[in-house]
Order: C-alpha cells, then structure tokens, then sequence
C-alpha cells in the first residue's frame, strides 16, 4: 500500500478522526485542508446500506446542484432536424448526428456529456454503446439525458445538473463544488445532493441508509460528516 507524503500526512493531522463534523464545519476544515496549486473540486462520498450485487438495489438520479460544480461542462447533442437549433441555442457545444458518431468511433472525446433526441438513440446506442457506455456517457432516459426536449437538458447540464450512481461497493460519489467556493454553496450543494439520493432509496433496501459521509478535496484528506 502507498505511503502518504509529508504534506498530506500534514493535513490529516488537522482532522480529528474521531469526530462526526457538521457539514458547515466539514466545508471550512476541507476548504483549509486544499492547498493544492489548482482549484481542487470538493467530492462528496455515501456509504449506503445497499447490497450493489443486486441490481434492484442500486442508486441513480440525477439533481440539479443549486450552485453548480465550477466546472465548465461540454456538451454533445445528438439530433436532427429542428432539434438542431434548440440544442445550439440551449448552448450545447457539439451539435449533431451522424457526423459527430463517427468522430466519436475515430477516438475524439473532447466532451463532458452526451444527450441525445429518441430518434437517434438507435443510431447512438448501437454505434456508441461501447464507447461511451464503459465511460458513463451513453445517454439514457434513466438520467435524463434522452428526450425531445433537448433544450432544457442541455440547460441542465450547463446550469450544474449532475448525475450520481453507487459503485460496485455501494458508495456515491460525487462532486459538489470547488474549493473556491464560499462554505455556504458547498453546503448547499451537499444538502441538495443528500436530498436526491435519500429520494433514490431503492424500494427493496433494508436498514440504515445512508451508513457514512465523507467529504474531500482531490488532494486532501477525507473529513467524516454527521448522518
């Protein structure tokens, strides 16, 4: 197993591992603890009471964070027709449909997210399928990112709208912000999260829930938040 260096076993000195912080306190001792020379993102980890092996259990939405990731999100649009226009007005970055599938098969991924109308999905899930899928791109109803009206998804994912699954461990991870934001965003962000994944809460889950939060920047050392 990799040893930490002097740095980050500098920053973990600051957090008292065996203290369930507030998530207000989190934001501050976690902002503090990114030192890094970049804009670190601030992640955000649940540790759920689900057994992933089971496939009616498993975790997955989509929310729209009320202050967005900081991050600039790319987006292709796979359309045709009129829908061409609605996507490029809704700020999409790449619009199109069977040119921009075979420059995707041709290795380009200069690309955040991928949405797509109903009347290519067939084109895009057959060609696409496993190229994107591996990376999470593949557009699905499921998150949001099929359907007519591709205007407002592209809205979406520019504004902030994430989409968040568990892990084969069971756990959601997800970002919620950078460390430049001001505590009160990221706390906001967190909340709105929290809300969405609780509404996830598969039917078939027994128990305890939401077992453990954890937050961190990508450098950083992970600080424990109250459930």
């Amino acid at each position: 197993m990799p040893k930490h260096g002097k740095r980050y076993r500098s920053l973990a000195g600051k957090v008292d591992r065996h203290k369930s912080y507030s998530p207000e306190e989190a934001a501050l001792l976690v902002k503090e603890l990114a030192t890094a020379k970049f804009d670190e993102t601030i992640e955000i980890h649940f540790r759920l009471g689900i057994d992933p092996r089971k496939s009616d259990q498993n975790v997955r939405g989509t929310v729209a964070l009320p202050h967005g990731t900081g991050k600039t999100v790319r987006v292709v649009a796979l359309t045709r027709g009129e829908k061409v226009l609605e996507a490029e007005q809704a700020g999409a970055d790449f619009v199109g449909s069977d040119d921009l599938i075979q420059q995707i098969l041709g290795g380009w991924m200069e690309f955040d997210a991928v949405v797509a109308t109903p009347d290519v999905m067939g084109a895009v899930g057959g060609k696409l399928g496993r190229v994107l899928g591996p990376r999470g791109l593949l557009p699905n109803p499921k998150s949001g990112t099929v359907g007519f009206n591709i205007g407002e998804i592209v809205r979406a994912l520019k504004a902030g709208q994430i989409e968040f699954r568990n892990d084969k461990t069971g756990v959601v991870h997800a970002p919620i912000g950078k460390a430049s934001f001001e505590p009160r965003k990221l706390v906001d962000n967190l909340h709105a999260l929290r809300q969405a994944v609780e509404a996830a809460k598969p039917d078939s889950a027994r128990g305890v829930f939401i077992r453990t939060i954890y937050l961190s920047s990508t450098m950083g050392p992970s600080v424990r938040i109250v459930v």
